[in-house]
Formats: structure tokens, sequence, C-alpha cells
């Protein structure tokens, strides 16, 4: 059944999938409502194939849906976010594959991780798989992965140079690892490990990592609307970035409905301290900079894919300074709310701090570690070709 995209659906049952935030938490794992919320709503058709229920939607919309999502719970909107992107890699695939995904159910879920964990050994037809992966975000809800691995000799030793790619398998041929995911934050996402042994892969469902990034794969597809133009870690990170900015404005949202009877042991109301609500309010200043950042910097980056222009590696590497930096600055602010919401504020029954803790996992994340990606940011500011150990996620 085609599930088109109905953004109503957030606004009739937001408040129910808030009220699942905690239960997931504790589930470890979206729960079952869940899931069904965010597949009546069609977040995961906004980059997905038009020929499989998708839109093709602007990425400005795919990310407002997912900072929604998030700001309603973390762990829903973190999935959201992964899993959203997926489609729009599996629409550069072969044709065949795509069929065999959603061809019964284009509702079907592909989770990841993209992370070299494995090592394929190429076979006649294809190549044999093995390897353990961590971080599989919504996983438990997946019928298939997509992941990292590089390719091997006949020993299962990775060839020198290093050459990676990503690898499409079925649920029938990886095994989910229970209780692998014991974290401080994003609980819900069940983000597990998952193990293939020596498995056979077609070489059909294995795509070369570097030919993805260039944008060979898109341009051998015959791929040109602009989506496909977009480079992938211009729109990979967009999903994760996207979530942890709505994730901040969770935590806004929950501390001020919090402080609004809230009284102080001074006697006196939250509302009527100053200096608290000049705190409040600089935070909330912040998170809605780091909002409008993000959607300024990956429309730009739209606008130029969609006018036919090559977008730079200067524009990538900004760009990906942009979401890093979006992501820090808005941690930043809920760490300012945690903190003017007094020891109450920290109880595990107190929804504030599970947006706290939620907001650091996601900014942990390798997509939002900062230094790498801002030298080769003000190097190509500067006409500097940065070396490739600064450039592997611009």
């Amino acid at each position: 059944m085609t599930t088109t995209v109905n953004s109503d659906v957030l606004t009739e049952r937001g408040e129910e999938l808030r009220s699942y935030g905690q239960a997931n938490e504790d589930l470890g794992k979206l729960n079952d409502a869940t899931v069904d919320i965010l597949r009546q709503s069609g977040v995961m058709k906004l980059l997905a194939p038009v020929e499989y229920g998708g839109t093709r939607a602007h990425p400005t919309e795919f990310a407002e849906t997912v900072m929604k999502i998030a700001s309603l719970d973390g762990a829903a909107g973190w999935v959201a976010g992964v899993v959203g992107v997926h489609p729009w890699e599996l629409e550069l695939m072969a044709p065949k594959l795509q069929e065999e995904i959603w061809g019964a159910d284009d509702n079907t879920w592909v989770s990841s991780p993209y992370a070299p964990m494995g090592v394929v050994i190429p076979t006649d037809g294809g190549y044999r798989f093995t390897g353990h992966w961590q971080f599989s975000s919504g996983t438990d809800h997946a019928q298939w992965v997509i992941l990292g691995a590089f390719i091997g000799d006949a020993e299962g030793k990775p060839l020198m140079p290093y050459e990676s790619v990503h690898v499409v398998v079925p649920r029938a041929d990886y095994t989910i690892v229970e209780d692998s995911w014991d974290v401080v934050g994003l609980r819900g996402t069940g983000s597990k490990d998952v193990i293939i042994k020596d498995v056979f892969v077609p070489e059909y469902r294995v795509i070369n990592q570097a030919d993805l990034f260039s944008g060979k794969v898109a341009r051998d597809a015959g791929k040109t609307d602009p989506i496909h133009r977009i480079p992938f870690y211009s729109l990979f990170p967009l999903g994760l970035t996207s979530a942890v900015v709505g994730i901040a404005e969770g935590a806004l949202h929950a501390h001020l409905d919090y402080q609004r009877d809230r009284m102080q042991v001074n006697g006196f109301k939250s509302v009527e301290d100053p200096y608290s609500m000049y705190a409040v309010s600089e935070a909330a200043g912040e998170i809605r900079a780091s909002r409008s950042a993000v959607l300024d910097n990956i429309s730009r980056i739209y606008d130029t894919a969609a006018a036919g222009r090559e977008i730079s590696l200067e524009q990538r590497a900004v760009g990906r300074r942009t979401q890093i930096q979006a992501a820090w600055r808005a941690v930043a602010a809920v760490d300012t709310i945690l903190s003017r919401s007094g020891g109450n504020g920290l109880r595990m029954n107190n929804p504030i701090q599970r947006f706290w803790r939620d907001a650091h996992m996601g900014l942990a994340h390798a997509i939002h570690v900062p230094g790498p990606t801002y030298h080769a940011a003000v190097l190509t500011e500067l006409g500097v070709e940065p070396p490739a150990n600064l450039a592997a996620m611009v």
C-alpha cells in the first residue's frame, strides 16, 4: 500500500507521539505506535523514488519534518533522520534491488550503518560478506540494511589501498544483537549491533563508496534531478543535524512548559526571575539560529544543483561546517536550558533531562566531529585543497 506524505498526522497525533518518548526509552527501541505514526506521516517517503510512493521533496521539507518529529520524541526524530535518507541513495542503485526492497511493500524501511566494519571478498557474481557493525538505528523495524565494508583478499584482509563499498543486505542474512544498545541517550532508537557471517551478496547490491561520493553513481544511473546532484555528505548529515536541532526545540518546549507555573525556593515564580528568563530567551534564539542555518545551507546547495552548477569543494566544506556548528550551538543552548531547570529538571520523569541526554548523544555521532571539517573548510576558503584525511566527511 502506498502512503503519501501527510504532514497533518504530526499535528493530529503529535501529542500522542510526545507521550511515547519515555516508553520508547524504556523499551530500547521505537514502539509499534510510534512506528505507525512515522509511517502515516510519510517522512520516510520524502526522499524516496516516486515509482514507490515517494515525492522527491525539497530537502528543507525533509529537514523540517525531522525537526518536528524530534521535538516530540528525540529517538523517533533520529530514526526518521537516518532511515529517511536511505531511499535517496537506494534510488541510485540497481532497479532490480529497488524492486526487491519496495516491490511488495513500499513502506519497507532500510537501516544502516555506513562505517566499514566488514569485508567483502570478490567471488563469481558478487561477494562473500562478513562483519560486525554497531549503531544500526531503527533496525528492529527494518527489513534491509546498508552496511559499509572494505574490499578484501581471499583471506578476508582489506586490500591496500583501502577501497570502501556500501552493501545492501536483506533481513534474512543478518543477525540483530539484542541488548547491544545500552547508552545514555537516544535509547529509544534501538541502534543495535548487526552481524553477518559469510553471506553471498550479488554484485548489483553493492556500490563503490568513492563513486557514490563523487556523483558518478548518480550520473551512471541517469539521475539528473537536483536532489540527486547534491553530494552525499551534504544530504546524509542533514537528517542527523536536523534531529539534533529538533531535540533542542523539544527541550525548549519542555522547559517552557515546566517553568510556566514553577515556584523557586525564594518564593518567586520563575517567570519573575529576569536573569533566568534572559538566559532561556538567549538559548531559544540560539536554537532558532541553528534551525535557520541548517535550512538556509541546504537550500543554497539545492539551488546550486537545480541551476545546473557544480557544487564546489568550498561550498561542500563550508556547508558541512555550518551543519556541525548548528548542532553544537543547539546543544550548548540545551545545556543552558537544563541549568535553569533546577534539580527537578533532572528527575527521570521530567522530559527535559531526556532531551538533554538525547541531544548530547546525537552530538557524539561522527558526523558532528568538528575538527577535521572545520580545518578543511578554512583551507578551501584560503584556496588550498585540504588533504584527504580532513576532507573525508566533506
